[in-house]
């Protein structure tokens, strides 16, 4: 018996994953936290340096607000909150919010 079937490669679809969207983490100035404090809470949650820290802290200070960082939804809740509760905990109102990147 011959074998006379022929085969032929099946294409193979991926699916295709959007990426997630994006969010922004934004200092708010306020009157009350101090500079120090500020730059010290920027260097522990988010890894700064001092020359940065300094500058995003001064940046928030001018301006009314600075974006500090832009990362995936869950990690900008999570850092927002730690340095916000680190501040609430050293008794500051200084806070930090995320919103959506356009």
């Amino acid at each position: 018996m011959s074998d006379d079937t022929t085969t032929t490669p099946k294409t193979v679809t991926k699916p295709k994953l959007d990426r997630p969207k994006l969010y922004k983490i934004i200092l708010l100035n306020d009157d009350y936290t101090p500079r120090d404090f500020v730059i010290m809470v920027l260097k522990i949650v988010f890894r700064m340096s001092e020359e940065t820290g300094y500058r995003m802290m001064l940046t928030a200070h001018k301006m009314g607000s600075c974006v500090l960082l832009v990362c995936a939804r869950d990690i900008a809740e999570t850092k927002a909150k730690e340095a916000t509760d680190l501040a609430k905990e050293a008794g500051f109102p200084m806070m930090l919010t995320t919103e959506p990147e356009n």
